[in-house]
C-alpha cells in the first residue's frame, strides 16, 4: 500500500536483533538444546529399560562359565536318537524344513514329547550354520554346556548322610567314554563326587553323558584347574589319598586307608599318574592281577577299586 514502508509478514525487530513475541523465535529458543529423545531402553522410568535392567541382573546372578565352554551340538539321526534313548539332557531339537519323516525321526519325535524337549523347525541352510556344516540329515540336538560342581561341596555331602567321604580323581583321561564309564562306577559304588583337571582331560560331552548311562545326572563332577592344590585341600578336610599305580608298593584289597575318607586318584592308561600326584599320594596301590597285562582302562580301573573300597568298608 502506499505510503506504508512495511512489508506484511515481514518481522519486526527489536533493539537486540531479536524476534518478538509472536512469530515464534522464542519458542523456537525454548526447544534448542534438548537433542533428540533418548531411547526406550536408555529411560530408567520406561517399561523396556527395567525389563533391560532384570535382564542382566539375572544374568549377573548365574555362575560364570570358564572359557571354552559352551553349548555342544549333536547332528545326524542316530546320533540324537541315541542320546534321547540314554535320556542325556538335551535343550532342544531342532529339524530342517521338508525333512523326511521316517522311522528314526518318528521315534526322536516321540522320545522328544516323553521328556518335553522343544521341537523347533527351521531352514536347512540355517541348521547348515548351526552345525557347522556337519552332516545333519534334517536334525540336530542342542546340549547346554555342563555345569560343573565345587569340589568343596563333596565332603560336606557325605558328613550330611552320615557317611565317609569317597571322591574319583582322575589324572590325564583323555578319553571322553572313559569319563563316563568312571562316573558310572562312581554313581554305583556310592561316591560323592568326580574331580578332573581342566585341561588336557575330557569333559562332559554327549558321549561322556551316554557312556555314564544317565550317571552324570546324580554325581556331582568338578572340574579344578590344579590336581595337586585340590588333592592337599582334600587331605586337609582329613581325607587319605590313594593312587593307582602298576608299581604300587600295597595292593588294593590290603590297603587300609580305604575303609575312611578316602580319595581314589586314577591316571591314564599308559602314562599312569603324573609326577607330582604321585608325589602328594599318601599311598600308591596296585591292582592284583594275573597276567602280564600292564594297565587297565580308567573306566575298569575305577570300578575295582570303587569295588574293593565298599568291601572293606562293609
Amino acid at each position: 500500500m502506499p505510503g506504508n514502508s512495511k512489508r506484511r509478514g515481514a518481522i519486526k525487530k527489536t533493539g537486540k536483533g531479536n524476534p518478538t513475541a509472536g512469530s515464534g523465535g522464542r519458542r523456537r529458543q525454548g526447544l534448542e538444546g534438548k537433542g533428540p529423545t533418548p531411547r526406550a531402553e536408555d529411560r530408567p522410568n520406561h517399561k523396556i529399560y527395567k525389563m533391560k535392567n532384570a535382564t542382566q541382573k539375572r544374568e549377573a546372578a548365574r555362575p560364570k562359565r570358564k572359557q571354552g565352554d559352551a553349548a555342544e551340538w549333536v547332528a545326524g539321526r542316530n546320533p540324537v536318537v541315541e542320546l534321547l534313548r540314554a535320556t542325556v539332557p538335551i535343550h532342544a531339537l531342532y529339524v530342517a524344513e521338508g525333512t523326511e519323516r521316517d522311522d528314526r525321526i518318528r521315534e526322536i519325535f516321540k522320545l522328544a514329547a516323553e521328556q518335553h524337549i522343544s521341537l523347533l523347525e527351521i531352514g536347512r541352510i540355517e541348521l547348515d550354520k548351526l552345525t557347522g556344516g556337519a552332516v545333519h540329515q534334517g536334525i540336530a540336538a542342542k546340549l547346554n554346556a555342563y555345569e560343573y560342581a565345587d569340589p568343596a561341596i563333596f565332603a560336606r555331602n557325605a558328613a550330611e548322610l552320615g557317611e565317609p567321604a569317597l571322591i574319583v580323581m582322575l589324572d590325564g583321561v583323555t578319553d571322553p567314554r572313559n569319563l563316563g564309564a568312571v562316573i558310572r562306577s562312581a554313581a554305583g559304588f556310592g561316591a560323592h563326587g568326580v574331580v578332573i583337571p581342566e585341561r588336557r582331560a575330557a569333559h562332559i560331552t554327549a558321549s561322556a553323558w551316554k557312556t555314564s548311562a544317565g550317571a552324570a545326572a546324580r554325581v556331582p563332577v568338578a572340574r579344578v584347574t590344579n590336581l595337586t592344590r585340590q588333592l592337599k585341600a582334600f587331605q586337609d578336610e582329613g581325607m587319605m589319598v590313594i593312587g593307582l599305580a602298576a608299581d604300587g608298593e600295597v595292593n588294593l584289597p590290603d590297603s587300609q586307608m580305604i575303609d575312611g575318607p578316602v580319595v581314589v586318584v586314577i591316571g591314564s592308561e599308559g602314562k599312569g599318574l603324573s609326577r607330582l600326584v604321585s608325589e602328594t599320594c599318601d599311598e600308591l596301590v596296585s591292582i592284583p592281577m594275573s597276567t602280564g597285562l600292564e594297565s587297565l582302562n580308567a573306566g575298569v580301573a575305577a570300578g575295582i577299586a570303587l569295588y574293593a573300597v565298599a568291601q572293606a568298608r562293609a
